[in-house]
């Protein structure tokens, strides 16, 4: 199980610096606009809530442009992932952009051996998290350990039944991967990466895992926590499903085709009770 730690590690530390680079991620916009927010934070801005002096963590953090974000909110930030190279870059655009933020290299499920327990009013997960872990119920106890009692999880992240679908398909949504989570993974080899890029890579083999809404909620309820809200949406930040999307204002990606037929994402938050 060891492995696909190692394996999805290398993938991210050699796309880190690219993703830092790309206008995908706006680094120099965060830079030279002090109110400039990343688009996933902004989509849920109004569900976020008055941030003002909230404690929080940010779990798979990555480059950090959703962890500056809510610190631009007001809340005292900090992120954590298990690759150096992201957090390099998630240091060097909280120092670039004079944002006070404290980042920790750890793997999720060490989250709660690395930060003080039971102490954040709030923990954040972005989109494109959850897939990397084999076990939902592991993370969910993570979360109920870090939060305080009455503390709330917010979570935005790509929908199950959007990773279910082969994205390889042009003119139909064919279902061909696991709706539920399964205990082997998804091996996936993919020479690119999900932002504009010319970078050339080679550590381009993933592990990866779905998981259904149900096994998420029944998780996180199993955990101690009790479910507040649970949004889903017709649209993600990225382009899923090539060919067949197209991107609004925003930065959200919708079926061109009746995109009522598939949920894309979700926004859950829960509180631990």
């Amino acid at each position: 199980m060891q492995e696909y730690l190692e394996v999805n590690r290398a993938n991210w530390d050699e796309r880190a610096p690219a993703h830092a680079a790309s206008p995908s991620y706006a680094v120099q916009r965060f830079i030279s606009e002090p109110t400039f927010l990343s688009e996933v934070v902004s989509f849920d801005r109004p569900r976020l809530g008055e941030l003002d002096d909230v404690k929080g963590v940010h779990l798979q953090c990555h480059i950090g442009t959703d962890t500056v974000s809510l610190a631009r909110l007001g809340a005292r930030m900090t992120g954590l992932d298990f690759s150096p190279a992201s957090l390099a870059e998630a240091r060097s655009l909280a120092q670039r952009t004079g944002t006070s933020i404290e980042f920790v290299e750890a793997d999720v499920y060490r989250a709660a051996e690395v930060l003080e327990r039971a102490s954040f009013d709030l923990v954040y997960t972005g989109v494109g998290a959850l897939g990397w872990l084999p076990e939902i119920a592991r993370w969910a106890a993570v979360v109920a350990a870090l939060l305080r009692p009455g503390g709330r999880l917010f979570l935005r992240e790509g929908h199950p039944m959007l990773f279910a679908i082969d994205e390889s398909h042009l003119d139909r949504l064919v279902v061909d991967y696991p709706y539920f989570q399964r205990d082997e993974p998804l091996i996936f080899e993919d020479a690119g990466t999900y932002v504009e890029t010319d970078v050339q890579f080679s550590h381009n083999v993933t592990h990866e895992w779905n998981h259904g809404i149900g096994e998420t909620i029944t998780a996180l309820l199993d955990a101690g926590m009790e479910l507040t809200g649970l949004a889903e949406h017709d649209s993600v930040p990225w382009e899923a499903i090539p060919g067949q999307m197209r991107v609004d204002a925003a930065g959200e990606w919708r079926l061109r085709d009746r995109p009522w037929r598939l949920a894309a994402s979700y926004t859950l938050q829960a509180r631990k009770r």
